[in-house]
């Protein structure tokens, strides 16, 4: 989920001085993506700095402001890596701006459950938990990120996003593309039944179609295994299905690049994410990666979840 906090002015001067047109600050939860949100910023040639202690990043702006500094865009991570300093970020963003220097906060989020897994899958200790209560430092970080929270200019939910996707996000809200570049498009395959995603842009319910589930020879499969591919090719009004979808998106993917998207999502989604879905995404993948102007991925977000027996 992508959430836009209504803009602020947070200029004092009349003019902002200083050679740095765009300064980043980057906060949020441990495990969160921190890392590759910066990544998205350094690519995109920002002077990235990773665990900044708040107190330092006054002194920074200075250097950038300073007369004679080649540095015009930054991206700055700031966390609870910085330990007691951390608490005094919201009086230091304050002080950045007194002092001249705008900047934009990026916060990232993070459900509970999956800041635990994270943590269990890197087996790194949580910085406010050292003893290695994982659960306990997310609550003693959601205490202090709260102000900043309130603050952030864009805000992230990265619950149900892979890192390459986190880092289209963050390009597409917070980059601004110096040329038309080409579409980046997903297809995002999913399960009704675990859940719509958050952040879709176009959706399509593939759940008319005869579902595999229900053929016993198929149901441990996936919409990547030959068999499955070819029940559900032969379904009955798949073709009228194809008939119709393609000139939509045909007519659809170039008036978002008029609007000056970079980035979208499709949702094409079947009862458990695992099969018709998943055989339908990699065949309008196939179709549209042969397209001029677009860049195209598929990402299945259920296909490894076992499935329901019956």
């Amino acid at each position: 989920m992508v959430s836009w906090i209504r803009p602020r002015s947070r200029r004092t001067e009349p003019e902002r001085r200083g050679a740095i047109e765009d300064f980043v600050v980057i906060t949020g939860f441990s495990g969160a993506g921190k890392s590759q949100a910066m990544a998205c910023f350094e690519d995109a040639g920002y002077f990235c700095v990773d665990n900044l202690p708040p107190e330092m990043l006054s002194s920074l702006a200075d250097l950038f402001r300073h007369e004679g500094s080649a540095v015009k865009r930054a991206a700055v991570v700031c966390d609870v890596r910085g330990g007691s300093y951390f608490e005094g970020l919201v009086r230091v963003l304050d002080e950045l701006v007194a002092r001249g220097t705008d900047y934009r906060l990026l916060f990232l989020d993070a459900s509970e459950e999956v800041l635990v897994d994270r943590f269990k899958e890197t087996r790194r200790r949580h910085p406010l938990a050292p003893g290695g209560n994982v659960t306990a430092g997310i609550h003693a970080e959601r205490a202090l990120l709260e102000p900043l929270r309130e603050r952030a200019d864009l805000s992230i939910d990265t619950t149900e996003m892979s890192a390459s996707r986190l880092r289209k996000v963050v390009a597409d809200k917070m980059l601004k593309a110096e040329t038309p570049g080409k579409l980046a498009v997903t297809f995002l395959t999913y399960g009704y039944k675990h859940g719509p995603p958050r952040d879709i842009d176009l959706a399509f319910d593939v759940r008319f179609l005869p579902n595999p589930h229900y053929e016993p020879g198929l149901r441990e499969l996936t919409g990547l295994d030959r068999r499955v591919i070819e029940y559900v090719e032969a379904s009955e009004g798949l073709d009228e299905f194809y008939d119709r979808l393609l000139p939509l998106l045909d007519y659809l993917l170039p008036q978002y690049v008029r609007e000056g998207k970079s980035h979208l999502t499709v949702g094409i989604g079947c009862t458990g994410g695992r099969h018709r879905s998943v055989v339908i995404a990699e065949r309008l993948a196939r179709i549209f990666a042969e397209r001029d102007g677009l860049v195209v991925d598929v990402v299945h977000r259920d296909i490894d979840k076992p499935p329901r027996r019956a």
